[in-house]
């Protein structure tokens, strides 16, 4: 009798022994699952981390700082490339050297999701001083303006759930937190803009990047100091700027952080007006892993410096969180 009861223990203990072995293995597994994303510029890995986060295992192949615009994928870029699942762009000819390597070297059933194209048609696109049409290559940068960065965040979980059905309500419901502070962010940048007075909103900006962003919120870009060969302006260029901002009695000129220039500073002191270095278009604020270092973040950073040197109030940004939704 004794021995049957130990028996029957025995087999207990097997039972669960081989249920938790079953368990842990399909854990590992999971974990093995994970979609292999590969990004670019920082405010886009952001915005795919924000929806993908830790059921993705998400690598941007552009240092922050850097100019996304002549990037060239090192070597050690490859392998990333070649072993994603899927490759997501800006595109709209931004990252030309990534988009042909991925063509080339990914692997077979890997995607490539541009998200610029799947945001805009062609017949959207802006042309401007820095990107002027006759080269064709439109402006690229969709994400300044908030409401595509919304499109942005939709076309990653959509194609995340397309390849990763099983996480479904997982990345929906992680879009979902992440479009309520988009939608934060837009209505208090309208807010903030209309503080502004009327004939102080003109941008004058290093690097062109602020076309999507000044048509959204009621702006108007009145120049790049920046041509389009992305070389600095010839002496000819930067004294028609400078009449020209003494015409428009423009308040301020935006640097980059990206391109810093000692011709601005000349600018500025020639036309007498404020000089704002701090603008950031794919460069993330704050140190890695601080709740600043965000899409997010980084639009209340230009949002505050742009706002109060055009003559506005950055109040409505007061009650804006800048973190991610997901932990690091």
């Amino acid at each position: 009798m004794k021995e049957g009861h130990n028996m029957i223990k025995k087999n207990i203990v097997l039972t669960i022994f081989i249920i938790l072995s079953i368990f842990l293995s399909n854990q590992t597994v999971f974990a093995e699952k994970k979609l292999k994303v590969v990004s670019t510029v920082a405010p886009i890995t952001n915005i795919i981390h924000n929806v993908g986060g830790n059921r993705i295992d998400l690598h941007g192949i552009i240092p922050e700082g850097m100019d996304s615009h002549t990037f060239e994928p090192i070597p050690s870029d490859i392998k990333y490339i070649a072993e994603a699942d899927l490759i997501i762009l800006n595109g709209m000819n931004l990252e030309t050297p990534t988009e042909k390597l991925a063509k080339s070297r990914s692997k077979k059933g890997s995607k490539i999701l541009k998200l610029g194209d799947n945001t805009v048609t062609k017949k959207e696109w802006l042309f401007d001083f820095s990107f002027p049409e006759d080269k064709g290559d439109p402006n690229p940068h969709l994400w300044l303006n908030v409401a595509y960065a919304m499109k942005y965040a939709e076309l990653v979980r959509d194609k995340l759930i397309e390849m990763n059905p099983e996480n479904r309500e997982y990345y929906k419901k992680n879009t979902n937190k992440f479009l309520k502070k988009l939608e934060q962010l837009d209505k208090a940048i309208f807010q903030a803009v209309k503080t502004i007075p009327e004939k102080n909103r003109k941008l004058l900006t290093y690097h062109d990047s602020w076309a999507y962003f000044a048509k959204r919120y009621d702006m108007k870009v009145i120049g790049a100091i920046q041509p389009s060969d992305f070389a600095e302006p010839s002496p000819r260029e930067i004294a028609a700027i400078i009449d020209q901002l003494k015409k428009e009695n423009v308040p301020a000129i935006f640097g980059s952080e990206v391109y810093p220039s000692k011709v601005e500073e000349q600018i500025a002191k020639e036309a007498k007006i404020k000089h704002v270095t701090t603008l950031r278009d794919d460069d993330l604020p704050g140190k890695l892993g601080s709740k600043e270092h965000t899409y997010i973040g980084m639009m209340l950073d230009n949002m505050r410096e742009m706002i109060a040197a055009l003559g506005g109030k950055a109040d409505a940004f007061s009650a804006i969180d800048p973190s991610n939704i997901i932990e690091d």
